[in-house]
């Protein structure tokens, strides 16, 4: 059966997925829709993915309600930034950050999670030196960002992927 439908729940998401978007049940909609889910569970299996599972169910629901607050609160710094922009000296800058974590779906976790919180991008990934850039629009302190990083987010993604 895994060699047949190797993701079965995501081939279901998808199906759902296709489903909903089309705003149709129609036995049409529902073949074409399973044939694509299959097919791309089918492109999935052939490009090897390194295997993952989510060990610690409150570790993530930890990790999601950190990260919500967060983007609520750097939308409302974007926000007041953006309404006042002639109020203080706003330096905006790179930041490097060093890594422990080096789990490939951790680290796509955090780039996902920096490229979401408004204010940061995630420029580039330094494999040798395990490090990362980071763009911070209003960088006050390069070791806060760090900080915030490896405690806020780093440490809960390794408890999660590694």
């Amino acid at each position: 059966m895994s060699s047949w439908l190797p993701y079965p729940m995501m081939t279901a998401t998808l199906l759902g997925v296709w489903l909903l978007l089309n705003e149709s049940v129609a036995p049409g909609t529902i073949v074409l829709g399973g044939v694509l889910s299959l097919a791309t569970a089918a492109t999935l299996n052939t490009l090897g993915l390194p295997g993952g599972r989510l060990r610690r169910p409150r570790a993530a629901l930890s990790l999601l309600l950190v990260v919500l607050e967060d983007i609520v609160r750097s939308n409302i710094a974007v926000a007041m930034i953006i309404l006042r922009p002639g109020k203080g000296g706003r330096v905006s800058g790179f930041v490097r950050i060093p890594l422990d974590l080096r789990a490939p779906y951790g680290l796509a976790t955090l780039a996902c999670i920096v490229t979401a919180t408004p204010g940061t991008v995630w420029v580039a990934y330094d494999r040798t030196r395990n490090t990362i850039l980071l763009h911070i629009l209003d960088l006050v302190d390069e070791q806060v960002w760090i900080e915030t990083i490896k405690g806020r987010y780093e440490t809960r993604l390794m408890e999660l992927f590694e």
